[in-house]
């Protein structure tokens, strides 16, 4: 077992730095100037060169790679001396020193470093750490509702399999399967905020803080979480709908089943006992996909709804051109989703136990 997570953890590793080569590939050769970006119409030239030295965009593109890299690990080697392209600052870093070498370099251990806004002047790393925990909320709740539904639904499409019951909750799956997410988001915004909000008193718009009207702050309002929940957990309700519909299907055509009620079980007990937990095994595995589809989802979910998560900062940043709130938010998301991959493989090894083999 050891061997099979040491060899997902590899595969993890070697994806992260292809996703890290590509985004920053990608953004660095992306049309315009960040350093006009960053001081808007009032630019000179001797300020825009003073920016662009300070946000190191006047260095070759191989350079700024390696200090990209070294920005965003946890132990990286600096310089003191101010004119090094890996120049160490307190302020920037707020790192522990581990060792010294020599008189100019340094080895310490930080907080990935994703840059600044070009707009707000903030690390991206607390912007993200702010915005994170609502999508996460999010994304959390709308998999739990898509997972328990998703689950009880497809056992009994499978145990009446081809009644009314069936038939109609496959045509709903398609359809959810088939419906994309800003539309469905606009869909239920209009339906349920707004032409039935005397009976739902629902909200069109609102983030899962809300500042209160009597100027006391933000209060929590879990009221805000519903629609975007349950739009976004649509199509992975779907999707575990029929998994789970196939699947009990196949196990309980399997000898052992037969040999369960050849002794007598019960009905119930069989399914219970012997074909739940074989039949979850294709819907641990899409859960695992559907979490990459549902961080994606989020970000038109989220701006329908002004829900101010990290699909928020990703759509404004890409309006502004912040370049490091989208490149940050696209490493941050892609950390999290190799992290949940690992987990959902190694449960899956222990679930099935053939799977080490791959």
């Amino acid at each position: 077992m050891l061997q099979f997570i040491l060899k997902r953890l590899g595969y993890g590793l070697l994806v992260m730095i292809g996703i890290i080569t590509v985004i920053f590939l990608l953004f660095s050769i992306l049309p315009g100037d960040s350093a006009i970006m960053t001081m808007g119409q009032r630019s000179d030239v001797e300020s825009e060169e003073a920016v662009k030295k300070d946000l190191g965009l006047d260095l070759p593109l191989h350079l700024r790679f390696a200090t990209y890299i070294n920005d965003m690990m946890p132990i990286s080697l600096h310089s003191t001396n101010e004119e090094n392209v890996f120049f160490y600052s307190e302020e920037k870093y707020n790192a522990h020193i581990l060792f010294t070498f020599g008189q100019t370099h340094l080895l310490v251990a930080k907080k990935p470093y994703l840059g600044r806004s070009y707009q707000s002047k903030r690390p991206v790393l607390e912007m993200l750490n702010e915005a994170f925990p609502k999508t996460a909320l999010l994304a959390i709740i709308s998999i739990i509702f898509a997972i328990i539904l998703g689950i009880i639904l497809g056992i009994f499409c499978a145990i009446f399999q081809n009644t009314w019951f069936d038939r109609t909750t496959l045509v709903v799956s398609v359809l959810g399967m088939a419906l994309p997410s800003f539309f469905a988001a606009i869909l239920f915004a209009w339906i349920f905020a707004f032409l039935l909000s005397d009976y739902t008193g629902l909200n069109m718009f609102g983030s899962l803080y809300t500042i209160s009207d009597f100027g006391d702050g933000e209060y929590l309002d879990l009221k805000n979480l519903i629609l975007p929940a349950i739009t976004l957990g649509i199509r992975p309700l779907a999707t575990v709908t029929e998994l789970m519909r196939n699947s009990v299907l196949e196990v309980l055509s399997q000898d052992y089943i037969r040999t369960a009620k050849a002794k007598g079980l019960s009905f119930s007990h069989i399914i219970n006992s012997h074909v739940i937990k074989n039949a979850l095994n294709p819907v641990v595995t899409a859960i695992s996909g559907w979490l990459a589809g549902m961080m994606a989802g989020a970000v038109f979910v989220e701006y329908v709804f002004d829900y101010k998560g990290v699909g928020v900062m990703i759509v404004n940043g890409l309006e502004k051109y912040d370049f490091p709130v989208v490149m940050g938010s696209l490493l941050y998301i892609s950390v999290i989703l190799v992290i949940i991959n690992i987990l959902v493989d190694v449960i899956y090894g222990f679930l099935d136990p053939k799977a080490k083999i791959s």
